[in-house]
């Protein structure tokens, strides 16, 4: 299969586009944290929402979803279609709690919603278990 023109064409515009977006948004990411991982916190709770659920359908989520389908046939589609559900509670309760909360990591929202040595361990646990074994 030989790439023509037109092919050559859309990739080097893929990239050109993307390259801009990233030079114009450089100019603000780099003053704080705030402004590199949150936007400035200037997103609407919605498109957060909608961003965090994007982030969960990556480049592996077809590979899952065929894997489902194989081995346990067509019904097995309910298993990530219940994803769905939490999709939407993640986009329209979640989020909203979440820049409510004025935090920028999950640690930080445990440490909110947690005290004492309990919070200090399920912090400590949550670090190992998905920085080693996840």
């Amino acid at each position: 299969m030989k790439l023509e023109l037109v092919d050559w064409s859309i990739i080097f515009g893929f990239f050109v586009i993307t390259l801009l977006i990233g030079l114009w948004s450089s100019k603000t990411a780099g003053k704080n944290p705030d402004e590199f991982f949150l936007s400035g916190r200037n997103m609407p709770w919605w498109l957060l929402g909608i961003s965090m659920v994007a982030t969960t359908f990556s480049a592996d989520t077809p590979n899952l979803v065929t894997d489902i389908v194989r081995t346990n046939g067509v019904a097995g589609n309910w298993v990530w279609w219940a994803f769905l559900l939490t999709g939407m509670l993640t986009v329209f309760v979640y989020a909203r709690l979440w820049r409510k909360s004025g935090v920028l990591t999950d640690l930080e929202f445990y440490e909110i919603r947690y005290s004492g040595k309990e919070a200090a361990f399920l912090r400590g646990f949550r670090a190992i278990y998905l920085g080693v074994f996840f």
